[in-house]
């Protein structure tokens, strides 16, 4: 028998969570309990492989599989094919501990077919791989027709690990190796563990992508303006607010992200002000300049950092989710003082929860106005992402040669 592999045993644990039990793979690692951080990073790893080339790895395996099998022993299959095609693992190992996990796992009835279907993968997987339409396999229905004639772009680039982003504290140097965008964010290779470098701990810089980074930018914070961060957890654009010298209000409704918020900008050192409340009844005590809106929505521009997205999100998530953005919205602009600005973002790629909100903002307030468009001096190096209405609209397929971004939306609406 061969040996068990932990890294495999907890990747079921993340597979097994995602796919049966509807839970995020974020929660399902937190849930892991005690291991060290490189078995930890190894399990993510290929739970998150197995996830975004779920429909692939099927794909190579339905040839040698008369009889579905129990759930469980089809995700120990696909980790044994993920860990044959795509992770580099010796052919031997890879059938050995994905034989051992079945029999851990209660399945030793299926360790033979275990055994004989990773056999014929490893011999001809990979020629079979290389034939299939991966892109589309790969990307749930409902979300290649919402991506329209973008599906293709965007699912490529789905394919691809995401690199490691940073934003700069003021002042900050660049770490060693990293890569400094136009936008000002510096870019490392995937994989790099970033509490381990040297300024981490100092607060010299914090993980956001590079598109979270730009509705911030967007909303041009002053020195003494008064500026709320609605849903702000984890905290990075709360920093982004916090840095420009604007006095900033974090909203932040559950306690546990309000937790890791505070966590994240005392690390940073940052002088914020945190309160715990709904944003879509809380109320300043002064009308305010400016308000960053980075509303709860589907993350389907999340994707590539975050695979299980693709597996739990449902076209009524959005429809359910868009109800809360207008609420939510309406809450902002009662925030603001004549003049005053607000950034409406999401990290979703559907148009519904984007473009479609503003406009229907603009119907139920006549006391709103869109502004003049983004301009390309506001976003340096993304021209591309300045959609006709002047909008930002990004996507996983742009800056595809320095290893692409999330996919998000941001508009700009002003009180008068």
């Amino acid at each position: 028998m061969g040996e068990l592999d932990h890294t495999r045993l907890a990747a079921f644990a993340l597979l097994d969570a995602v796919l049966r039990l509807r839970r995020s793979l974020d929660d399902a690692l937190h849930s892991l309990g005690e291991m060290p951080t490189r078995d930890r990073a190894a399990s993510h790893r290929i739970a998150a492989t197995v996830l975004r080339r779920l429909g692939s790895l099927d794909a190579v395996l339905e040839p040698f599989i008369k009889r579905a099998p129990p759930e469980g022993v089809k995700i120990i299959l696909r980790i044994g094919a993920a860990s044959l095609l795509l992770l580099d693992t010796p052919p031997h190992a890879a059938v050995a501990t994905s034989v051992a996990l079945a029999r851990s796992k209660g399945f030793a009835p299926f360790a033979g077919l275990v055994n004989a279907v990773l056999r014929r993968v490893s011999e001809t997987g990979a020629e079979t791989l290389a034939q299939l339409d991966g892109p589309r396999l790969d990307t749930p229905a409902w979300l290649w027709t919402a991506w329209g004639s973008h599906a293709r772009s965007i699912a490529t680039a789905h394919l691809a690990e995401a690199p490691l982003d940073l934003s700069l504290r003021p002042g900050a140097a660049v770490p060693e190796g990293a890569v400094l965008l136009p936008t000002g964010s510096a870019r490392l290779p995937a994989g790099i563990r970033v509490a381990e470098l040297p300024g981490f701990a100092e607060g010299q810089f914090w993980v956001q992508d590079v598109a979270a980074t730009l509705p911030a930018l967007l909303l041009a914070a002053q020195p003494d303006e008064n500026v709320a961060d609605l849903c702000a957890a984890p905290g990075g654009k709360t920093a982004q607010l916090a840095c420009t010298g604007a006095r900033v209000t974090a909203i932040e409704l559950n306690p546990n992200r309000i937790a890791r918020l505070r966590e994240n900008l005392t690390r940073l050192g940052c002088e914020v002000t945190l309160v715990e409340a709904n944003a879509a009844t809380w109320q300043p005590s002064a009308l305010l300049d400016a308000v960053l809106l980075d509303a709860p929505c589907s993350a389907t521009g999340t994707i590539r950092r975050h695979p299980d997205v693709a597996h739990l999100k449902r076209p009524r998530d959005v429809t359910a989710l868009t109800a809360q953005q207008d609420q939510l919205i309406d809450a902002a602009i009662r925030m603001l003082k004549p003049g005053g600005r607000l950034i409406y973002a999401v990290c979703s790629l559907q148009p519904e929860e984007g473009e479609a909100r503003l406009e229907a903002a603009l119907a139920r307030n006549p006391g709103l106005i869109r502004p003049a468009p983004f301009r390309p001096e506001d976003l340096p190096g993304l021209t591309e992402a300045i959609t006709i209405r002047g909008d930002l609209r990004t996507t996983p397929a742009m800056w595809a040669e320095r290893g692409g971004m999330d996919g998000f939306f941001a508009g700009r609406l002003v009180r008068v």
